[in-house]
């Protein structure tokens, strides 16, 4: 179970609290690879009372059929909408307004309407409040947690934006979300086990795009599938996770070592530098180098966990 919650983040989970009262939509942004792992549910559970749009950011760099089912998911939800973008187009932008517009309802005639505007580090929230606005107002940068701080600013067709800094959540619970985010750089690479997350992201390429994964790094042939046993307790002190390097289903270490080996990393003696085939797989999946790749569909969303007889009467009774 990863943990992550800087001090700063604290803070800004408070602050939101404090301005939503104030705020007609909610804008979240989301990582167009992988819009369920990278919503927060901390988030989610703030801004449950308020209508929802949901910005699937890097839409360039993702695959554009599972993008499409994610529009559609996010769609059919009640009180929200979805749009999936490039950050850097501002055709694709100026569409975000209208769609704000739209969620708020009736708004005085003499205001803007307030949007604030939300997401967790790195998924290009910056990027897109700078399009917006037309000009430079929101640093940007490739590591986590740039916004420190709320800003805010007034862009055109009358919405008024606030800025809120990126905020994870105190303990990421489900695995695969927390490789999926440190596969795509949304968390900081000394958070997980450098290698551990280019194993299983290596896996999880060969189960979803093996033609994208041999043809980049020109394996001959990638391991044979194998159905994964019962998943191992990973959380001594708590309820049995699975453990994501042991039933991926397809043997990433393998498929890593072969990357390395190709890729400047066959060492002297025939020894394979595992930390240099992560590098090269991690950095080029980030940058695009692979394809257009979604590492998550509307189908690997898990069922909300079973309540039982003691949750259910702790319910009936508050």
């Amino acid at each position: 179970m990863l943990g992550w919650f800087p001090g700063h983040m604290n803070k800004a989970r408070r602050q939101i609290a404090e301005v939503l009262p104030e705020i007609d939509v909610v804008i979240e942004v989301l990582d167009a690879r992988l819009p369920y792992s990278s919503a927060n549910p901390m988030l989610a559970e703030l801004t449950r009372h308020k209508p929802v749009l949901k910005i699937l950011s890097r839409a360039d760099l993702a695959d554009p059929e599972r993008t499409a089912e994610w529009v559609a998911y996010f769609d059919a939800q009640e009180n929200m909408r979805a749009l999936a973008v490039t950050t850097t187009n501002t055709r694709e932008l100026k569409k975000i307004p209208k769609l704000c517009h739209e969620l708020a309802g009736a708004v005085r005639a003499d205001r803007d309407v307030r949007v604030m505007v939300m997401g967790i580090p790195n998924v290009g929230k910056s990027t897109l409040i700078n399009g917006l606005a037309g000009r430079k107002i929101a640093k940007t940068g490739n590591e986590p947690a740039v916004t420190k701080r709320q800003q805010k600013v007034r862009i055109d067709g009358r919405v008024a934006l606030t800025d809120t800094p990126g905020v994870l959540w105190p303990k990421i619970e489900d695995q695969a979300s927390a490789y999926r985010l440190a596969a795509t750089g949304a968390i900081r690479d000394t958070a997980i086990e450098y290698t551990d997350v280019a194993i299983v992201t290596s896996a999880e390429l060969a189960k979803r795009y093996p033609d994208a994964l041999t043809e980049r790094y020109k394996l001959k042939e990638l391991p044979p599938y194998a159905a994964p046993d019962i998943p191992h307790d990973i959380d001594a002190d708590g309820p049995k996770k699975p453990d994501f390097l042991a039933i991926a289903g397809f043997d990433g270490n393998a498929i890593l070592k072969d990357i390395a080996a190709r890729r400047g990393g066959l060492r002297p003696g025939g020894a394979v530098d595992l930390h240099r085939g992560a590098e090269v797989l991690l950095h080029e999946l980030r940058d695009g180098k692979l394809g257009r790749l979604t590492l998550e569909t509307p189908a690997d969303i898990p069922p909300p966990p079973v309540q039982n007889d003691e949750d259910n009467q702790a319910l009936s009774d508050a």
